[in-house]
């Protein structure tokens, strides 16, 4: 087998926002959004689940059960996911400016040699503000 001086890896780099005043604003109406959707849910399967019910009790009174719990699932689905954006806007508020947040991780290619640093290319970091790559961190 040949020796091989590098090796190309898949790597993940961890994406970093600064807080400001635009970013928390971005946040809190992105999870207004996502409790609105969860309430325009519950409103349409509360709508849907009357007229379900009425037809199984038509056809079949003892998939009725079977079905209501089925409904119930799926609201609670709904109502824990918006009690979850609830804590979630909670914190938003809380989130101190000029602190750094995760948003996510996006992975990049590298081509490591013999001897490079695997811990340092593993920490790499992008710092945004607003958007706006502000900085590469290793």
């Amino acid at each position: 087998m040949a020796e091989v001086d590098t090796i190309t890896l898949k790597i993940p780099v961890t994406i970093k926002a600064k807080v400001t005043e635009d970013l928390k604003k971005k946040l809190a109406s992105e999870i207004q959004d996502g409790i609105k959707k969860a309430d325009l849910e519950l409103q349409q399967i509360d709508f849907h689940a009357k007229r379900l019910l009425a037809e199984q009790a038509k056809q079949d009174a003892q998939g009725l059960v079977a079905l209501r719990q089925q409904i119930d699932a799926e609201k609670q689905k709904r109502i824990e996911f918006k009690n979850h954006m609830l804590e979630k806007l909670k914190e938003t508020a809380q989130l101190e400016i000029g602190a750094e947040i995760v948003q996510g991780t996006i992975d990049r290619m590298v081509t490591v040699a013999i001897g490079d640093n695997l811990h340092t290319i593993m920490g790499t970091e992008i710092l945004l503000e607003d958007g706006k790559i502000m900085a590469f961190r290793s």
